[in-house]
């Protein structure tokens, strides 16, 4: 890990600057920054339609359930989809660096050098 062991600051400040932590950050950030944007963006959908096309949401599928009806509780499913595609992504992609960067910082702070955990 190339962290500056001689710079000043705690041992964590001197693991934010290090290539593994922004790497980390940017993984992080290349999933929720879109997803977050993506959901954001299906519930502003589902409230505008609420709000100005009440006609197309007042629409009866079947019997009494209407589009506004199914849309709303989509909103719902999104939220559990987007939660399991985060918990997959960080499985695969976070996890593994965060134990690596958190294993680093232990050793470090225990005095011991990188090599010896």
């Amino acid at each position: 890990m190339s962290v500056d062991k001689s710079a000043s600051g705690t041992v964590y400040e001197r693991f934010q600057s290090s290539t593994e932590f922004q790497e980390l950050r940017r993984r992080f950030r290349r999933f929720a920054f879109p997803m977050t944007a993506a959901f954001l963006s299906w519930y502003l959908l589902y409230v505008v339609l609420s709000g100005w096309a009440r006609g197309f949401m007042g629409t009866e599928l079947v019997g009494s359930i209407n589009v506004a009806l199914v849309f709303g509780l989509l909103q719902f499913v999104s939220t559990f989809v987007i939660a399991w595609l985060y918990a997959r992504h960080a499985d695969r992609s976070l996890d593994p660096l965060a134990d690596k960067i958190r294993g680093d910082i232990e050793a470090e702070a225990a005095g011991k050098p990188e090599d010896a955990r």
